[in-house]
């Protein structure tokens, strides 16, 4: 049987997100100056290591970037490594990270309304499953 967004959504059993991670990826790359130039890794990487994208040995690695390097360098580095990794949802809980800092909204609001023809590209290539346009991607509780 095949669940629609809405009984997903009463049943509490995955969260509708109107975009993918691979669209967040990549505006999240576009975007990079401006995130680290302005977003402070600290709490980001406590809200990602909670989830389980980032692990102890990354938290530690962070840390010394920061000591040897600075906060920019770490927000760099902390980037390079989402890029990097396999965690299929890691930009989706960045973008929910940076979300939850409320110093920070005029950056949500950039990512939501950022597009170009890169990002339009990849929308086409994706799976659109709902007549409105919006790209749905069902995960279990964040």
């Amino acid at each position: 049987m095949h669940s629609t967004p809405s009984d997903l959504l009463a049943n509490n059993e995955c969260l509708i997100v109107t975009e993918s991670n691979a669209v967040l990826k990549l505006k999240f790359r576009k975007l990079q100056p401006t995130v680290v130039k302005n977003v402070n890794p600290a709490s980001i990487m406590d809200f990602l290591f909670s989830k389980d994208v980032i692990s102890e040995d990354h938290m530690e690695a962070l840390q010394k970037v920061k000591d040897k390097e600075g906060e920019r360098e770490q927000c760099r580095k902390l980037l390079t490594l989402l890029h990097t990794s396999d965690h299929p949802q890691a930009f989706i809980h960045l973008y929910l990270a940076i979300k939850d800092e409320s110093h920070l909204q005029w950056l949500v609001q950039r990512i939501d309304k950022f597009s170009d023809q890169s990002v339009i590209d990849l929308l086409q290539q994706l799976y659109i499953s709902e007549p409105t346009g919006c790209v749905n991607v069902c995960f279990s509780e964040i």
